[in-house]
């Protein structure tokens, strides 16, 4: 049966999956952004539900002050006698901890935190009932970086043994993501290695003893797209595996879509499917002897899918905000107020460029090139606000259109721009605002391009280049995507309805 990755597109980067029974369900990694751990439902491994988030608390996530493309790194979501366990790292506060659910749409705990220190944790149950923890990283300076193990106790985060040094990885720098699984009497570690970018790369071993010594894959690594310049997918790695009930095996992993001819890219890190079928000689095969495409063919579990659509409309009927809405860090809760037919906004001093700020702004990822947004914002607005949309990637990094009300009471519609540590208003036109206005965006893979309703018609304020709100040409390390985010500074705003839709093409 024929699909198209990326099956979750958009920033949904190291996704982890688990089954139970006849149900799929896939987390992915959300750094600065609140909630945290979204979860993913599915049937058939193709069309998917966000369902509920992990970490929804503020005791159970802190991101005060958290720079870009810190918090929460690298989830493992794993199912054992009766509760879902989900194992990630806070690199803001707190380093590795585990929490768990017997209901998989309710609450999760709160946090157990666990000293093996490093990245990506995981876990992993043997036969025998033990539990087992596996991250990155080091024990001490001494022992320097590689793949550490212990038994734990899943609930409490208690280590039941000291930590053991299991491998260094196949050879690529660092190696990271390991996930242990056991076929056919042998213990398999899947690993990431070549970092996250372009040379990112998946490796595995195998041993008869869970703490080795293990062997590595003849045909490593099992994927990678490092010299598949042609390829539409880039940067493939940070796999997870699972077999459905036909016995069939599948490969999740991370990849990117590069702004067509440039090797850049801005809807971050997307979550990706292939077929896994294992040999004679007991070694894994992903994909096209190692490769993945946009379109791919394999022995689906499940209902037939449907197509896929990346349609969002909230009119903002409900008491609480839709499950797609993100905020960047903990947001300040009274200063989003849903109300019948309308979300209020309510801006304080920190703005869309504040540092490790905590602007009002609710946002829904990017999940294609060509897509259209638009939004009707309401209310008076004071001297000094502004309020409206934004192609927002981190502080350093947004496009923004805003109307504001000028000292002489007389209000404008600008487009503000911010690259770095450069910010300007690059175009500014008077309007006749009475207390509402229709925005829109519309994007394709080169260009953002922003309108404002006048007389009935959408007008052009201005376009500003989608390279410039990539991962590549950030200053610090990131690994995020763009968003779409309505926001204000400075006073509040009624927000009365909301849409994107993806425009068919590239």
């Amino acid at each position: 049966m024929k699909y198209k990755n990326p099956i979750l597109p958009g920033f949904h980067p190291d996704p982890s999956i688990c089954r139970v029974g006849d149900d799929f369900y896939l987390v992915t990694s959300t750094f600065e952004f609140f909630p945290g751990v979204p979860i993913y439902h599915s049937k058939n491994l193709i069309n998917w539900e966000l369902i509920n988030y992990c970490l929804t608390e503020d005791s159970q996530l802190s991101l005060k002050r958290g720079k870009p493309s810190s918090g929460i790194y690298a989830p493992t979501i794993r199912y054992h006698d009766g509760f879902f366990f989900m194992t990630t790292t806070n690199v803001t506060r707190g380093g590795n901890f585990i929490v768990h659910t017997d209901d998989i749409r309710g609450k999760w705990s709160e946090p157990a935190w666990v000293k093996q220190g490093g990245i990506d944790p995981s876990l992993f149950w043997d036969d025998d009932g033990t539990c087992y923890f596996v991250s990155n990283g080091s024990v001490n300076r001494e022992d320097g970086c590689g793949i550490f193990l212990c038994e734990i106790d899943p609930f409490t985060g208690e280590m039941q043994t000291e930590s053991r040094r299991l491998t260094n990885g196949c050879g690529g720098r660092c190696a990271e993501a390991p996930h242990i699984y056991k076929k056919d009497g042998w213990y398999y570690l899947m690993l990431a290695e070549g970092g996250t970018e372009y040379g990112h790369m998946v490796t595995i071993q195998r041993a008869k003893n869970i703490y080795g010594p293990y062997e590595p894959c003849p045909r490593n690594p099992i994927l990678t797209h490092r010299d598949a310049s042609e390829n539409s997918l880039q940067a493939t790695g940070h796999a997870d595996l699972v077999e459905d009930l036909n016995g069939n095996w599948w490969l999740v992993c991370l990849a990117i879509r590069p702004i067509p001819k440039v090797w850049l890219h801005h809807l971050g890190r997307e979550s990706c499917l292939s077929p896994l079928v294992w040999s004679a000689d007991g070694w894994p095969t992903v994909g096209n002897h190692g490769v993945i495409d946009i379109e791919m063919e394999g022995p689906l579990p499940g209902p037939i899918p449907v197509p896929v659509s990346l349609d969002f409309e909230d009119r903002f009927e409900s008491e609480s905000l839709h499950l797609r809405w993100n905020f960047v860090r903990n947001p300040k809760r009274e200063c989003y107020r849903p109300e019948k037919g309308r979300v209020m906004l309510i801006g304080g001093e920190d703005g869309l460029s504040t540092p490790r700020g905590n602007p009002t702004m609710i946002a829904v990822r990017q999940q294609a090139f060509r897509m259209e947004t638009e939004a009707r914002l309401e209310g008076a607005l004071r001297v000094g606000q502004c309020a409206g949309m934004t192609a927002f990637y981190n502080n350093d990094y947004h496009y923004d259109m805003l109307i504001t009300k000028e000292a002489d009471g007389k209000h404008s519609v600008c487009l503000r721009k911010r690259v770095a540590d450069i910010e300007a208003v690059v175009a500014r036109h008077p309007i006749d605002y009475r207390g509402s206005i229709r925005l829109k965006t519309a994007s394709d893979a080169e260009w953002y391009t922003f309108y404002y309703e006048a007389g009935g018609e959408f007008v052009e304020l201005g376009r500003g280049r989608t390279s410039l709100l990539c991962t590549e040409i950030t200053h610090t390390m990131t690994f995020t995507g763009t968003y779409w985010g309505i926001f204000t500074e400075n006073g509040e705003i009624a927000v009365t309805d909301f849409a994107v839709k993806e425009i068919p093409g590239l």
